[in-house]
């Protein structure tokens, strides 16, 4: 298994894939599992179809690491027009967006405004900009770009990854400022002097994570809550367990999976009463973006296997 996420991990910057594969109709049908469509309207109409079920959504458009500014404001103009547009239908829906979609290779300082930006209009409807994590090379910058959003508007929060060493000291500073943290165990190709090798490793420290972010949101006050976002569902149960010990309420923690990955568990965990949503991405540029997804449960390629042989 470590070889093959090694193998999908080097396929997700290989852009002569990215080119190639987008072309053939099994790889079309095969990443519908993963995202209903390529555009927001695709992603809004999924996410209805949730809502009976009392389980809400987060939508991301595909694509990073822009080279021109321009590019990047109208990222802006879209994902205002997103927000507009969840408020119209009225779905229990909130956005994710990564740093290097909003300039931030270009300008730390354009970003830093292009965030705040967002995160306005999405205070000025009472809803929440979640700003994802990149490799390791882009911690440092998220982490300023975040703080100076954070100091202006509260609704935004922040995905942080339990496979970087540095993350536990990372969030003890930030849980003095906010438990908007989205913890995830990380889907990059990382050298092993900053991220941990062994699943074990990561796992352990994801729910070291996972307990320093729950306790701290019983006492920070105007932040969204804290998120656990993985579908390991042996490790949500011992969060659950630890939530319950130590004093937070259900509804004061959230879940956050992959849209067509465990359907049934989301279902469940919103029976049981756990607060979930499904991350809805759309967009063209979604090749390095699902095999990453791949390499992080690399028995999904068989069902792109399967599709090769169902054409």
């Amino acid at each position: 298994m470590a070889v093959m996420r090694s193998a999908l991990l080097w396929a997700s910057r290989n852009r002569w894939l990215a080119q190639q594969f987008p072309r053939y109709r099994f790889a079309r049908a095969a990443v519908r599992r993963f995202m209903p469509g390529t555009t927001v309207d695709a992603a809004l109409d999924a996410s209805e179809r949730f809502v009976p079920a009392g389980i809400g959504a987060i939508f991301t458009r595909l694509g990073e690491n822009l080279t021109e500014f321009e590019a990047a404001t109208r990222v802006v103009e879209h994902y205002v027009d997103v927000i507009d547009r969840i408020a119209k239908r009225n779905v229990p829906a909130q956005i994710s967006v990564k740093l290097t979609q909003l300039g931030l290779d270009i300008s730390e300082d354009g970003a830093t405004r292009n965030l705040i930006t967002l995160a306005a209009h999405a205070a000025a409807g009472g809803n929440v900009v979640w700003v994802d994590m990149e490799d390791s090379s882009y911690v440092d910058r998220t982490l300023a770009v975040f703080r100076a959003a954070l100091a202006v508007h509260r609704n935004v929060g922040l995905c942080t990854q339990s496979y970087l060493m540095r993350t536990e000291k990372d969030l003890e500073s930030l849980l003095q400022e906010t438990c908007a943290i989205r913890l995830v165990k990380g889907a990059y190709n990382e050298p092993p002097a900053v991220a941990f090798a062994k699943k074990s490793d990561v796992d352990k420290n994801y729910l070291r994570l996972a307990r320093m972010s729950l306790q701290a949101s019983r006492t920070i006050p105007d932040t969204p809550r804290p998120v656990m976002g993985t579908h390991d569902s042996a490790l949500l149960a011992r969060i659950a367990r630890a939530a319950d010990q130590d004093g937070v309420a259900r509804d004061g923690w959230e879940i956050h999976m992959l849209y067509g990955i465990s359907s049934k568990e989301q279902l469940r965990l919103a029976q049981d009463g756990r607060k979930v949503r499904v991350l809805i991405s759309y967009g063209e540029e979604w090749f390095p973006w699902y095999v990453r997804r791949l390499a992080e449960r690399p028995a999904n390629v068989w069902f792109v296997v399967r599709s090769l042989f169902m054409r």
